[in-house]
Order: structure tokens, then C-alpha cells, then sequence
């Protein structure tokens, strides 16, 4: 079997802490399903800028370019800045050196999670926001500017070749849904009636659209989008959306299910990919032992299934869905992190989720 090269960079904060014990639990599935992972530990972050003045300790984007997967855990620090007072945030560079085009960031309501709406439709919550990561508000990071110290300017950039491929991706993956029993829905979230880059945007997602003829696709304002993930998010399969709006709109989607600890993401490109949760550092919390890991260990999941999928690899991918299987019956149990008014610390929560991969391989098969 192959050896797959994983770039582990654990980062700042919680960064570590939820890091380490994905390892772990990682660790358990490679003996179960002989999965050939070679993990490289790199350094990188706020605090390896406060110490050295690099983001990145040398020689890091090489060797991340030249690794299968990237697996990624919270950077940056609230008291650390860039010269320009922009946060420290690698990852964003790595969107455009590797081309890391698609921000997946699955939302779905995990077993015996506090309810946050009061409806009983909220445990049908699964949906899966896809946002574009390289281009949009975002394109303006490092060439924004500020006139006499009068007026600020960014500059939102939409180009045809980039949608083409991120709509195509989404079409996709909502395929793949479908084929597993979800609605087969893709919405285009935008602003199309104010702006013209944003109707250039759903122009080529209707395009695109006429060559998935199986899936339902269809258009939503951003700002009706997050009225109606609060009155019926269960509606809702995939949805595609700007840079800057699924950064927000992303965030919405966590508090629905309880919060960013349960906020896996994949960053997804034709060559490259990186694994992380969306929650940040949280520096609040770290060295308490306390952090939620799921996401992390959603995340590493989704990092599973990537490189199976790529690589023709079976066993990969049924370990990633062993892993979120696992993650359900932990929850399921009564495993209950500190974020969610349960009792369990970053350990207690990945062993409970060890200790449930033997019943999640065989509900898998």
C-alpha cells in the first residue's frame, strides 16, 4: 500500500491540545485499517511569529506542498499582528499557493446536543456550506490600502475560471449526497440583485448548473439565507456562497448545532487539500484541557475520506466514516464537552470516541 505524506501543523492555543488528541485517536484507526500515514510535524503560528518573527518556521510551504494532505490546527493569537494589524493566519496563504479554491464546512446536529432552536425539526439539521476560499473580499488581503488616512479600499474579485470549477465541485458533492439519501440541492447564496460581480457570480452558476441535470439548483439572497437558517435550516443540502459570506454565514451554521467546537472544514483544491477545524485558538481555554476535539476530529475524518476518494483507497475512506460514526455514538452515550454544559475534557471526549470505533466499523460494515 502507498505511503501518504500528512503535514501536521497543531498551530496556537487549543490548536495543540485538540491536535494531539486527533493524533491519537488517528493513531488507533491506522492500526485498525492498516492505513500507511507518514505525519510530519511542523511549526508555524502567532506564537512561533512572537518568537521568531516568521509565520512559518523554514522550509514549511514546501514541504506542505509536497505532502498529500494537509492536516491543520487553530493559528493566530488576539495579541499578535502583522505590522499592518492583520491576525496571523498561514492557512490563508496556503488557499493561494496550493489552490485551495473550495472552503467545505459540513453542519449537522450531532446525538444528544442542548437544542438551540426550539423546534423539533432541529435535529434534522444537516447541511454543508461551501465557501469559495481564494477569491471574493478576501482577494484584497495584502493589497488593501488606506488614502491619507481618509478612506479605505478593498476590492472584490469574482473570475469565471475559478466559479466554473468551484460550482462543478459543489454540483458534485451534491451528487455524492444525494447518492447517500440527502435532497440533492445546490443553493447559490449571493447578493445578485445589488451587485454586479455577485450576478456574475449566479450567471455561471446557472451555467454550470444545466450540466447536473439531477440536481435541484436554485438561488438565495445572502441576507434571506441567514433569516432562514434560523426558521427552517433543515431545508436547506448544499449551498455555495462568496469568501466573505461563508465566513459568516459558516459561523451561523455552527451556533445552529451548538457552537464552532462541533465546526469541522476542508479546503479543498485540484492538487491539495487542508484539514482544519473553524474554530479559532481560543487562548481563553488553552492549557485547562477543556477544549471540545470534534471538530478536529470531524475534520481528520473528512481529511480520511479526501485521500481515499483521491487515491482509490477503500480502507481510508470506511476509516473516516468509522470515525464519524464514532464521533455520533460517543455523543450518543452521553459524552458531553465542557463548551455544550457537559462534564468531559479533550481526553475524556477522544477516548469515549475510541472506545466506540469496534461498534462504529460494524455499523458500517
Amino acid at each position: 500500500m502507498n505511503e501518504f505524506q500528512v503535514a501536521v501543523l497543531p498551530g496556537d492555543g487549543i490548536g495543540r491540545e485538540v491536535m494531539a488528541v486527533a493524533l491519537e485517536v488517528l493513531e488507533v484507526l491506522e492500526s485498525r485499517f492498516g492505513l500507511g500515514l507518514a505525519l510530519q510535524h511542523h511549526d508555524g503560528g502567532a506564537a512561533y511569529y512572537r518568537e521568531t518573527g516568521r509565520d512559518l518556521a523554514p522550509g514549511v510551504m514546501e514541504a506542505c506542498r509536497s505532502a498529500d494532505a494537509i492536516l491543520f490546527g487553530a493559528m493566530g493569537l488576539p495579541d499578535v499582528r502583522f505590522p499592518d494589524g492583520t491576525e496571523i493566519a498561514p492557512h490563508l496563504d496556503m488557499r493561494r499557493e496550493f489552490g485551495l479554491f473550495a472552503g467545505v464546512r459540513p453542519v449537522r446536529a450531532l446525538p444528544n446536543t442542548p437544542a438551540i432552536l426550539a423546534h423539533p425539526r432541529a435535529a434534522e439539521i444537516d447541511f454543508v456550506i461551501i465557501r469559495e476560499s481564494m477569491e471574493g473580499l478576501f482577494a484584497s488581503r495584502g493589497v488593501g490600502y488606506v488614502e491619507d488616512d481618509r478612506i479605505a479600499r478593498e476590492t472584490m474579485v469574482i473570475t469565471r475560471d475559478n466559479c466554473e470549477r468551484l460550482f462543478d465541485f459543489s454540483f458534485r458533492l451534491a451528487e455524492r449526497r444525494k447518492a447517500k439519501g440527502r435532497p440533492g440541492r445546490l443553493t447559490c447564496v449571493d447578493k445578485a440583485n445589488v451587485f454586479v460581480a455577485m450576478a456574475f457570480f449566479r450567471k455561471i452558476f446557472d451555467e454550470r448548473a444545466k450540466g447536473f441535470p439531477d440536481i435541484r439548483a436554485d438561488h438565495h439572497y445572502v441576507d434571506a439565507t441567514a433569516l432562514d437558517l434560523l426558521r427552517k435550516p433543515w431545508e436547506f443540502d448544499v449551498m455555495v456562497m462568496e469568501n466573505m459570506f461563508g465566513d459568516i454565514i459558516s459561523d451561523l451554521g455552527g451556533g445552529l448545532v451548538g457552537g464552532m467546537g462541533l465546526a469541522p472544514c476542508a479546503e479543498i483544491g485540484l492538487e491539495h487539500a487542508l484539514f482544519q477545524p473553524s474554530h479559532g485558538s481560543a487562548p481563553d481555554i488553552a492549557g485547562q484541557g477543556i477544549a471540545n476535539p470534534t471538530a478536529m476530529l470531524l475534520s481528520t475524518a473528512m481529511m480520511l475520506d479526501w485521500l481515499g476518494e483521491r487515491h482509490g483507497q477503500e480502507s481510508m475512506v470506511t476509516a473516516g466514516a468509522t470515525l464519524e460514526r464514532a464521533v455520533d455514538l460517543a455523543f450518543a452515550g452521553g459524552a458531553v464537552p465542557r463548551d455544550l454544559g457537559g462534564r468531559h475534557t479533550t481526553t475524556e471526549l477522544a477516548k469515549a470516541v475510541i472506545d466506540q470505533l469496534d461498534a462504529a466499523a460494524s455499523a458500517i460494515g
